[in-house]
């Protein structure tokens, strides 16, 4: 009897442990243990007194050097917001941050050697992460998805942060954080946006896809379905990739058009970017089939394919204007082929910095109610597309002589990168500047190179130039 009393207490202690243990594992922290609070607390007091500094994410990402892990032996500090998750399987020890909520700009990928992160790094929520002694660079060499991790010695590679390490470096604030999806078009979505949560509108799954269960049964690791999007005037397409480890790998991919939300990340060989969902929740595809717009409905303003442009000579269009900020170097008109474009090179300038602006002339949207513009843009012998540069601004207040003066806002537009093809226009799809309505409307390409640096002194091709308001 005494041996009865005994042991159904302590199995009865066997169970309340093991039940904290269950719930610490599998549901969401409302508050931190101490000692990981005790670490968060260290970090924020050694940021206050200037002994660690907080930098952007941005800031990590450049100190990649392509083929290599670098060691960060700085005191630096990044702080994120976690926007993937491994609860469904579709991710697998790893984990985005995006550096802002709601108006991200950059993403981080962190490579973790634990499962079901999401307990700890649940979607939302706020994350320090503590760089000194870490790695930055890229897990599969050249597949262009920067990682923070440790390092595989052997294969100069960064590996998975191990669990003892994640609680001394990667940590969790008490805050989760509603994540606000970027709203993008197909079209707009580039390598920046990789790690980033967006959201697209308008997209169906393709006619041979619909039907189809996420994952091919016949395939082992993962398999890509294309999605499409009305995007202005024709239909642009993109590729999202389910792991076969996904418990919703057997669902059927619906029919119908809407909304998807998802993280844009790479194909393994980095050659394609692709969207990744954390969720079926994150595709709704109930509505009925999106509509293009009709270009019989919009008044053309202005359609320069630049046929009449003189091989060689600076840019000379009437309306437009062609600026040097810095450097003795100007746009010019190119021929190749019988086509016309623009041309921006910082090839044998000379100058240690080269920086010039192209502006469109006036798009008067004082009467318009809905107004798009769009381009063609190519590149060539382009070595370090961070520093040697194209933007796309638009302004509402330029006095049609002085570029300095007036206030540019960047335009999200897709920019041929170093790993598109030399000489290869792409299209910038239709950009919606309807927001400008009642304003005159200017467009600027302002490249940014060098004639000395020879990783700085490739260059832009412009072309195709299309305005168009209803």
């Amino acid at each position: 009897m005494n041996i009865v009393t005994k042991i159904i207490p302590f199995i009865a202690l066997i169970f309340l442990v093991n039940s904290c243990q269950q719930e610490d594992i599998f549901e969401i922290p409302n508050s931190l243990g101490n000692e990981e609070n005790a670490f968060l607390s260290t970090l924020m007091s050694t940021i206050d007194a200037g002994q660690k500094s907080l930098v952007s994410i941005d800031y990590v990402k450049d100190l990649t050097v392509s083929g290599e892990a670098t060691e960060i032996t700085s005191d630096i500090v990044i702080k994120g917001y976690v926007v993937s998750s491994d609860a469904t399987g579709n991710f697998y020890k790893e984990f985005y941050i995006q550096d802002n909520p709601s108006s991200p700009s950059a993403a981080i990928r962190m490579l973790v050697d634990i499962t079901d992160s999401y307990n700890m790094y649940n979607v939302g929520r706020e994350v320090y992460v503590d760089l000194k002694g870490l790695y930055v660079g890229e897990y599969r060499t050249g597949d262009g998805v920067i990682t923070v991790g440790e390092l595989d010695s052997a294969q100069n590679r960064i590996t998975n942060v191990r669990d003892e390490v994640m609680k001394a470096k990667i940590l969790r604030a008490a805050t989760t954080t509603e994540i606000t999806p970027l709203n993008v078009t197909f079209s707009q979505i580039n390598d920046s946006h990789v790690g980033i949560m967006v959201q697209i509108e308008d997209v169906n799954v393709t006619a041979y896809d619909v039907g189809s269960p996420y994952v091919d049964p016949y395939d082992s690791y993962d398999t890509r379905r294309t999605l499409e999007a009305c995007d202005g005037f024709s239909k642009k397409t993109f590729l999202m990739e389910t792991s076969a480890y996904a418990d919703f790998n057997q669902d059927i991919l619906p029919e119908g058009s809407g909304t998807i939300k998802a993280i844009v990340t790479k194909t393994y060989d980095g050659d394609n970017l692709v969207l990744m969902l954390n969720s079926t929740q994150d595709i709704n595809l109930n509505g009925p089939p999106c509509e293009l717009l009709q270009l019989s409905d919009f008044d053309t303003v202005l359609d320069e394919q630049f046929n009449d442009a003189v091989d060689g000579s600076n840019f000379d269009y009437p309306g437009w204007v062609n600026f040097s900020e810095v450097g003795s170097e100007y746009w010019t008109e190119q021929v190749y082929g019988g086509n016309g474009y623009a041309e921006f090179s910082g090839y044998r300038t000379g100058d240690d910095v080269n920086i010039g602006w192209l502006v469109t002339p006036a798009f008067d949207l004082s009467s318009a109610t809905n107004a798009y513009v769009s381009f063609n843009l190519a590149q060539h012998h382009l070595d370090d597309e961070d520093n040697n540069t194209l933007e796309v601004f638009v302004s509402i207040d330029f006095d049609g002589t002085n570029v300095k003066t007036a206030n540019w806002n960047k335009l999200n537009v897709n920019i041929p990168g170093e790993d598109t093809s030399w000489y290869a226009f792409q299209e910038s799809g239709l950009i919606d500047v309807s927001s400008y309505s009642g304003n005159n409307l200017y467009v600027a390409f302002k490249y940014v190179g060098s004639g000395t640096n020879t990783f700085l002194d490739g260059g832009y091709y412009v072309d195709n130039v299309l305005f168009l308001k209803q």
